[in-house]
């Protein structure tokens, strides 16, 4: 009975050794330099919320050509996801909707040399009830309504920076009316824009990718471009991507004609040239 028990016993120690032999072994499939192959990556993607329907598209083409690796989106206002990647948030790459931001993570080390791959123009969208009420910036203070982006938000700034302009055209006191009708002031462009969309607001400022994403449910209005603001689309891959190379190929995709195509389909302009603006 005890050499049954001493001789199961060694049974098991072989068999647990034989299996921590296994486990040690490099795992199949590994790229060069310790990053896991593509049948085994999760690519994590930090983009601004006005880039949804865009990458979105993008999705398909790029999985084509990376079979087996699984694509993770977290869009959110720009300000929200550099305020997540300084605090630590793992992600491969980030698209953000202007240069303050990207430059701050720049400085900061969070992110390699970002390069600009689209731009965008902020245009006025009206609710259904308040379609063809207003044909221009100036009869915006005319409604009661309105919805802006918080200040820390790209497109509030761009807002502001557009009122300032306004001021300088239209009167001094036009960005004051502008301001005492503003209801609401939310942390991204899609929050603005559903504001608008479902009625909650008169009118706000959004990116004409935005407003072309809701045709039908909004009326899109064009601010003149002596008033108007480019915004400018920087990406990069960050400096702590778990897939780097896989991070590179997602860039160069969006870089590429068919991603540059997709944008402009989308409603973006083009990163070297500012549609007559």
């Amino acid at each position: 009975m005890n050499w049954h028990r001493a001789s199961r016993r060694s049974w098991l120690w072989a068999l647990a050794l034989l299996l921590l032999g296994c486990r040690a072994q490099p795992t199949a499939g590994s790229e060069p330099g310790g990053e896991p192959s593509a049948a085994r990556a999760e690519l994590v993607i930090f983009a601004a919320a006005s880039l949804r329907d865009a990458f979105g598209s993008l999705k398909r083409e790029f999985l084509e050509a990376h079979p087996g690796v699984e694509l993770r989106f977290n869009f959110a206002g720009t300000q929200e996801l550099r305020t997540q990647l300084e605090h630590g948030a793992p992600a491969d790459v980030f698209a953000s909707a202007d240069q303050r931001h990207m430059a701050t993570l720049r400085e900061g080390a969070k992110v390699q040399e970002p390069v600009v791959f689209a731009r965008n123009e902020p245009v006025i969208v009206l609710a259904r009830e308040r379609q063809g009420k207003v044909r221009g910036l100036a009869e915006l203070p005319a409604l009661d309504r309105l919805v802006v982006g918080a200040p820390e938000v790209p497109i509030g700034r761009y807002t502001a920076q557009l009122l300032s302009n306004a001021s300088a055209a239209l009167g001094p006191g036009f960005a004051a009316v502008f301001e005492q009708k503003v209801v609401s002031r939310e942390l991204d462009v899609r929050q603005v824009l559903n504001k608008v969309a479902l009625g909650e607001a008169d009118a706000g400022i959004v990116y004409r990718s935005d407003a072309q994403h809701a045709r039908g449910a909004v009326e899109v209005v064009t601010i003149p471009a002596q008033l108007n603001v480019i915004a400018e689309y920087p990406i990069a891959v960050t400096s702590t991507a778990a897939h780097p190379t896989l991070a590179e190929a997602w860039i160069q995709l969006v870089l590429s004609p068919a991603g540059q195509e997709l944008l402009t389909r989308a409603g973006f302009l083009s990163p070297t040239v500012v549609a007559g603006l």
